[in-house]
């Protein structure tokens, strides 16, 4: 069983990480790049699937040579191999040319397999945390030709049958969960509420000894890496990056900045006038009179 989950680098938006320009835009140069917080429900996704049935995880991300700690951070949950996909040809990118040239790099994968084929299950997360579109899972899907499985909340793969079971989440007027079957191999979106399930006992132990491995490669993470180019890939440049992007942006409108300087009192709570004063002042914000 041959798993292969796509990652994407996103600006870390966490409280102090995020840098704007006088404008209010993001300045992506001075912001930390890190994995993009949902893909980590696609890693625990096949790493369950490798602690079940055995077999290899790959990880792979497109963008500049700075990307590979992002492939470091994916090895730090789970990863027995890496690609990064990193040429200029492919800068710029919208969701359609970044689903081209990621399909490219998983049918280059199977190219360098051989006999062995193409992966069983490719995995991505649901949406990221910049562009917000959810879109490039299902494109991607569609350029590899594959079922699709998106929302999985919960998973269970039959390698022998060669099918997989999925809980899905239906989001609507009421929330739905529903079970699907599809052939493989697949593609799976997984939802932010997937809980990986090691219920029987050598499942636990395989899950443990799994993590430790991986923890012990996460410091020697460039000797399990491999960078292809677009030449690498065989894309047709006409295909790829800005020149193979058809989403026209209309506008742009500037990130709301954060307050630059803040007031701070502080209370004891043994000061029952000014506990009293806070909760009084706090009660709006909770829904209250």
């Amino acid at each position: 069983m041959h798993s292969v989950v796509l990652t994407k680098g996103v600006p870390d938006f966490r409280e102090g990480q995020v840098s704007f320009d006088e404008d209010g835009h993001l300045e992506r140069g001075a912001t930390p790049t890190v994995m993009n917080p949902n893909d980590e429900f696609a890693l625990q996704a096949a790493l369950q699937t490798k602690v079940k049935q055995g077999g290899r995880v790959s990880v792979m991300s497109m963008g500049p040579p700075g990307y590979e700690s992002v492939l470091e951070e994916a090895m730090g949950v789970y990863a027995d191999d890496l690609y990064l996909l990193s040429d200029r040809e492919m800068a710029a990118a919208d969701t359609w040319s970044t689903a081209i040239t990621l399909s490219g790099g998983i049918e280059k994968i199977a190219e360098e397999d051989g006999q062995s084929g193409e992966p069983d299950l490719v995995f991505a997360g649901f949406k990221t945390a910049d562009g917000e579109t959810g879109q490039t899972g299902p494109q991607t899907s569609w350029c590899l030709d594959r079922p699709i499985v998106t929302h999985v909340i919960s998973l269970d793969v039959d390698e022998e049958a060669g099918r997989l079971r999925a809980k899905r989440l239906v989001e609507g007027d009421v929330d739905e969960i529903e079970t699907v079957e599809a052939p493989l191999p697949a593609f799976v979106v997984t939802d932010p509420e997937f809980e990986p399930s090691y219920r029987r006992a050598e499942h636990r132990l395989r899950h443990k000894r799994l993590v430790a491995e991986t923890e012990e490669r996460v410091a020697e993470y460039e000797d399990h890496l491999t960078t292809w180019s677009a030449e690498d890939l065989d894309l047709d440049p006409d295909f790829i990056g800005l020149d193979g992007s058809p989403t026209i942006v209309s506008g742009v409108d500037p990130i709301p900045k954060a307050p630059s300087e803040r007031e701070a009192t502080t209370m004891t709570p043994d000061d029952e006038e000014g506990m009293a004063e806070l909760l009084e002042t706090m009660r709006p914000m909770a829904g209250g009179d």
